[in-house]
């Protein structure tokens, strides 16, 4: 018996399993009554509530004063917070970059000499929509060789759309190929969907992109299947798309909060190396990534053995790589998503890497 439905899902059919049907649908009730929750704002008192919108009689000055006292309202209440509380708040609604904080990004990094880079969004599309993404992109072009994107599962004609835009490849992470596992830790929202996201880099192949990046989060489930099962998700796409540059990063779940709830599965620097080694003999033709999460020693040393591909001069905070790389302060600057253990600098890892016997190659592609 098969319980498989077929449901619209971003505008493409999806054959999904019917209680994710059943919970998709019911998420989208919830986001219809809290978008028409959202379409409400405060007026002079903080508890009465009027129409948004066209629906508003316009009043240019009035409104003007209503804005100012509901932001000074909204100042008080974030001033009565906790620190913590205001730590969550500012993560939560964190401003996104404009073109020309983008654009001055982009200048700061290519001035350190790299020719690739690697953008990065959370899973929102209301805070870093396809069309903010393709215009940063657009940008990023004008001062790189080699644009990597790593954002949420989209569907094909986007990833069109972002290939046009300049993108060369998309890494996806899957987290667990457990589907038990993974329900557990995604409880709602469109990450839920399992096989939406397993099947993003073919989606990705079929939109034009040239390369297509794998990933589990070792640790989360048992980490010898979760790596089984993302070289063998490579090696069933590369029979299919045998024309596309194929690639593995393999983060593996450090400390965190609530680390007993979650019970990792504890992955070392030798099972990671086992695991680095297994997909090198196993995928041969596959890029092997390892990023500045690991210590700089394990890097100097994995890169003689199987990795092809090392970060450098990382950060992942938004809006920061001034602070970082010509220590200018900025006011307004993002968390960081994590902490990194490699922070050497893009000419210290260069230099780095050739004392150690290697060629440092900035760009393996280049367009005629």
């Amino acid at each position: 018996m098969n319980d498989n439905v077929v449901i619209v899902y971003n505008g493409e059919q999806v054959s999904v399993p019917k209680e994710v049907a059943d919970f998709l649908e019911q998420d989208r009730k919830r986001q219809q009554a809290q978008d028409k929750q959202d379409a409400r704002h405060l007026s002079k008192s903080e508890f009465e509530t009027v129409p948004s919108g066209s629906d508003c009689v316009k009043r240019p000055v009035e409104d003007a004063a209503l804005r100012n006292l509901r932001l000074e309202n909204l100042r008080k209440a974030i001033a009565e917070l906790d620190v913590q509380g205001q730590n969550l708040l500012s993560l939560r609604y964190s401003g996104e970059l404009t073109m020309e904080e983008i654009e001055h990004e982009m200048q700061v990094i290519a001035k350190t000499g790299m020719e690739e880079i690697l953008i990065l969004t959370g899973e929102s599309r209301t805070y870093s929509d396809v069309t903010y993404i393709g215009e940063a992109v657009k940008i990023a072009r004008k001062y790189f060789k080699n644009i990597g994107i790593e954002i949420y599962p989209v569907n094909v004609d986007e990833y069109r759309y972002l290939h046009e835009c300049g993108v060369d490849y998309v890494t996806v992470f899957q987290e667990t190929y457990n589907t038990d596992k993974y329900e557990t830790l995604h409880l709602m929202g469109h990450k839920r969907v399992w096989p939406y996201r397993f099947d993003s880099q073919e989606r990705a192949l079929m939109g034009g992109m040239r390369g297509a990046g794998f990933s589990a989060l070792l640790g989360l489930d048992d980490f010898r299947k979760d790596a089984l099962a993302t070289a063998l998700h490579v090696y069933y796409i590369n029979r299919k798309y045998p024309h596309a540059e194929l690639s593995l990063s393999c983060p593996r779940l450090r400390p965190i909060v609530n680390n007993d709830k979650i019970n990792p599965r504890d992955v070392g620097e030798k099972e990671l190396c086992q695991v680095l080694c297994a997909y090198r003999i196993f995928l041969p033709f596959a890029g092997i990534t390892v990023s500045s999460r690991e210590s700089a020693d394990f890097r100097n040393g994995i890169t003689k053995i199987c990795a092809t591909k090392v970060s450098a001069g990382v950060s992942t905070g938004i809006g920061d790589h001034e602070e970082k790389y010509e220590g200018k302060q900025e006011e307004d600057v993002g968390d960081e998503q994590f902490e990194i253990n490699d922070s050497r600098s893009f000419k210290t890892m260069y230099d780095d890497m050739e004392q150690g016997g290697l060629q440092p190659v900035l760009n393996d592609y280049i367009y005629v």
